[in-house]
Formats: structure tokens, C-alpha cells, sequence
């Protein structure tokens, strides 16, 4: 039956009651909404039925067309054909359009709402807050929230929230503190974004904190707060409290789920309990991809290469497809261990797309790594020629170590020389090649050197060492 048809009929049925046609008008919108060519007729209908403003119509209409990529096509219905729309429109356009990360338009409704005198309400900023925090555009944030003061939604836990991701996704930790300790009520998402902001802030301490205070007010965690406590834990090795959360976690009975399973092996193996993370892996109903990266990566730091080798093998008969970090993690492991031979036949095997994808550049920089440590620095300056991307320090830094083990002064300074290049303003890079000079008494090129940072502007940082020699100390001043 043609949409034109339908609704006509509908229309008829209903004889002008406009909730009983808004129920079957939505109910088209959820059984026959397949196609974007579906969306597009429906929208017409609807426009030829003047039903565009009723606002549970506009809800699912909104819900289809983002289903299809259609928000563009389908919001200026919404911004230009309806004198004032209401504000539940507005915020299921905000709300759309701040999960399709098409960047700027939730501000350009925000403004248009604002130039039409549409009065916002307190659904409208969460999801404006979060499109600001995708997009990083704090100046907007600060300008909206103003606006939030002014209308009287300052203590709005929602807004308030959505404000504290916005803090915490800038690193402004200090604000997003300062707006946690006014707020007049805080629940479980307060107190996992604080969690969040200072785990991602690299203050792991200060966030697990928070997590004690967090069970001292009462508050019970979810899954999220778990994950990111757990994450504080394993990145400053706070091993009781991970014990502890894990302890929690069993005792409430919550399922070891892929993503809180994975955080607690993560935390076992970084904090060198890699036994105990084998048996939360083995208590887990599910894994990915991910947990046996984690696995793997355990295993290789504790130094049981054969073993994360072996993880790796398994992965196969388990059925689950390595993915990049797997090489990554697989191929450092080798180069660390001296497994030349291994490390090899595995990068053939990535090159030749045994694995579903071809090597990127870390990868490259494994291989560099494992042929230099291994003293192969032909072939290791043979990959960095050949290979498909342009050389990086750590590559070139792979080769000066190896070579300069092996006390080869022709790829030691091509290396050093390099990275000179790549990085003219490190000054490190400068006091390598100089350094490498004098061993070899070529003082000429030292000077060479010294001029060159002269002419840049760098300064050489002096180190000093010294000897004592019937009780009078004899210094003297290095390029260190």
C-alpha cells in the first residue's frame, strides 16, 4: 500500500483525532522505515498532512532518519517549515545530531532555538554538552553555561553532569573538581566522571580516592566506575585496591562481562600478578580480542615470552582473529627476547595479509627493533628503506642503540645524523652524534656539531664527573 494512500485513509478513519493518527503514523514509522527512500515518502506524507509539529511524530521521524543518515534532509522540516516548534523537537534534534557527530550543528540549533525565543529547558544542554565535549570547543561550553545560570538550571544533577564530562574530556580537572564539590546532589555518573577525568589525567591517585569517598557516601559503583577504578589501579600498581574491587565485584555477584573481565586481568598483569590474572581470564564466560591482548601483553612483560607465544597460537584454534595490537605486542615481545627467527616468520606472515590486514608503522618499528638489538643492522636498514611509510625517531633510535653496541661508527652516525634531521631542535640527537665523534677522535666534526647548535640556538646541557685522588676531587665537564 502506497504512504500517500495510507495516510490519506488514516486520516479519514481518525476524523480529525490527531493522537489516535499519531499512534499509527508512528507505528508506519517503525514497521516500514527500511530504506532511506522509505524515510523520504513518509516525511512527504506527513508534510502533505500538516502533522510535522505534532511532537511524537517529530520524535520517531527524527529516530528513523537517523537510523538512515537523514538528519540533514530531515531537521529543516523542524527549523524552517514550523513557525515555533516546541522545545521537546529541538531536543530530540540536539540529541540526534550530538550521537551522529556531524560537528557544530547541536550549537546551530541551540542558537537557532535562541533566536526564535524558543526557551530551552534542562533535556536540552546534556546532550549540547556533549557534542561541545566531542568537538573540544570549550569557549561555546563556558558561553552555554551562562546560559544554564541564567534560566535557574545551575543545580540540575543532569546538567551538572554533562558539565563535569565537559571539564573532564578538556583535562580541566581543577574546574571539573570545583563544579563536583558544589554540587548539591551527586549520583553514581557524578562521581564516575570525576573518577574518569582523573584517570585520564594521569592522576591516578588522586582518582582512586575519590573511589573510597565514592563508598564512603553510599554511593554504589557501576560497571563504568569499576572499569576506570580498576584502570587507576593497574596504571599505579595499587594492587590492595584492585584486590579489593575485585573482591567487591565477586561478592555482589556481577557477571565477569568482556569489559570488566579484561580491566581485571589488565590490572593483575601490570601489577606483575600474572597468575591471578589467568584465573579471572579462565572465570570469564566470554573474551575478545582485546582480553587476550591484554593476556598476551601480561605475559610478555613478566618475561614468559614462550608462554604469551603460545597465547598467541591459541588465539587461532579459539577462533578469534589477532588484530594490530596483537602483532604489536607479539612482535615487541620477540624483539625483547632475542626470538629473531620467530619474530621474522611472524612479520612474514603480516606482510604476505596472513592476518587480515598488512603492517603499519609500529609494526615496521618492531622489526627495526628486534634486527637491531640482534645485531642485524643491514637487514634492519633494509626495512627501513623498503617499507611503505616514512622513517620515525624510534626507528632510527633502534638502529644508533644496536649499532652503537656493535661499535659501528658507519650506521651509528647515519642513524644520529638522521635523527638530527627528523628532530633539529632535540638536543639530545646533537650531543649523540657529538659524543660519537669523540670516541672516534674526529674532533673537527664535534666542533661541526657545537656550531651547528650554536647557529639553532641550543644550548648543551654540561654534565660533570669526577674522581678523588689523595682526597682532592679532579673534575671534568661533559657533552652529555
Amino acid at each position: 500500500m502506497h504512504f500517500f494512500f495510507f495516510i490519506s485513509l488514516l486520516s479519514k478513519q481518525m476524523n480529525g483525532n490527531m493522537s489516535c493518527l499519531a499512534e499509527r503514523v508512528v507505528k508506519l514509522l517503525k514497521s516500514f522505515c527500511r530504506t532511506q527512500i522509505h524515510v523520504k515518502q513518509i516525511q512527504a506524507q506527513i508534510i502533505i498532512h500538516n502533522l510535522q509539529s505534532h511532537t511524537t511524530i517529530a520524535e520517531h521521524l527524527i529516530t528513523a532518519s537517523q537510523s538512515h543518515n537523514l538528519l540533514n534532509y530531515v531537521s529543516p522540516l523542524f527549523t524552517h517549515l514550523i513557525p515555533k516548534p516546541h522545545v521537546f523537537i529541538f531536543n530530540s534534534l540536539i540529541r540526534a545530531f550530538s550521537h551522529s557527530h556531524i560537528p557544530n550543528t547541536p550549537l546551530s540549533l541551540y542558537s537557532h532555538m535562541h533566536k526564535n525565543s524558543i526557551l530551552p529547558n534542562n533535556f536540552t544542554f546534556p546532550f549540547l554538552f556533549k557534542s561541545l565535549s566531542d568537538s573540544h570547543d570549550f569557549v561555546q561550553s563556558q558561553c552555554v553555561y551562562t546560559h544554564v545560570i541564567k534560566l535557574g538550571y545551575v543545580n540540575d544533577i543532569y546538567v551538572n553532569n554533562s558539565l563535569l564530562d565537559v571539564y573532564a574530556s578538556y583535562g580541566c580537572l581543577e574546574l571539573c573538581r570545583q563544579l563536583f564539590d558544589e554540587m548539591p546532589q551527586r549520583d553514581v555518573v557524578s562521581w564516575t566522571v570525576m573518577i574518569m577525568g582523573y584517570r585520564n589525567g594521569g592522576k591516578y591517585n588522586d582518582a582512586l580516592l575519590v573511589f573510597e569517598q565514592m563508598q564512603y557516601g553510599g554511593v554504589v559503583p557501576n560497571r563504568v566506575t569499576m572499569v576506570n577504578a580498576l584502570s587507576a589501579c593497574a596504571s599505579s600498581c595499587a594492587i590492595e585496591m584492585g584486590v579489593w574491587i575485585d573482591d567487591m565485584v565477586r561478592r555482589n555477584g556481577w557477571e565477569l562481562d568482556v569489559i570488566l573481565g579484561t580491566a581485571l586481568i589488565d590490572m593483575y598483569v601490570k601489577c606483575g600478578r600474572v597468575e591471578e590474572g589467568l584465573k579471572v581470564f579462565c572465570d570469564m564466560k566470554e573474551k575478545n580480542v582485546f582480553t587476550l591482548n591484554v593476556v598476551i601483553k601480561g605475559l610478555a612483560l613478566a618475561k614468559s615470552v614462550e608462554e604469551a607465544l603460545l597465547w598467541f597460537n591459541r588465539m587461532e584454534l579459539d577462533g578469534v582473529r589477532a588484530d594490530e595490537v596483537t602483532l604489536v605486542t607479539v612482535l615487541s615481545a620477540c624483539s625483547h627476547s632475542g626470538l629473531v627467527e620467530k619474530g621474522r616468520f611472524i612479520f612474514s606472515m603480516l606482510v604476505d595479509g596472513k592476518y587480515g590486514f598488512l603492517p603499519n608503522v609500529k609494526h615496521y618499528a618492531c622489526m627495526v627493533d628486534l634486527l637491531a638489538r640482534a645485531g642485524q643492522l643491514q637487514e634492519a636498514f633494509d626495512i627501513i628503506k623498503c617499507m611503505p611509510f616514512e622513517p620515525t625517531a624510534a626507528m632510527w633510535g633502534s638502529l644508533l642503540l644496536g649499532s652503537k653496541s656493535r661499535d659501528d661508527l658507519e650506521f651509528s652516525e647515519f642513524a644520529a645524523t638522521k635523527l638530527v634531521e627528523l628532530e633539529p631542535y632535540n638536543t639530545a640527537y646533537y650531543v649523540q652524534l657529538s659524543n660519537l665523534y669523540a670516541e672516534a677522535g674526529r674532533w673537527s666534526d664535534v666542533e661541526r656539531i657545537r656550531g651547528m647548535m650554536k647557529e639553532r640556538g641550543l644550548t648543551k646541557d654540561l654534565g660533570c664527573s669526577s674522581v678523588e685522588v689523595e682526597h682532592q676531587r679532579h673534575g671534568s665537564e661533559l657533552l652529555a
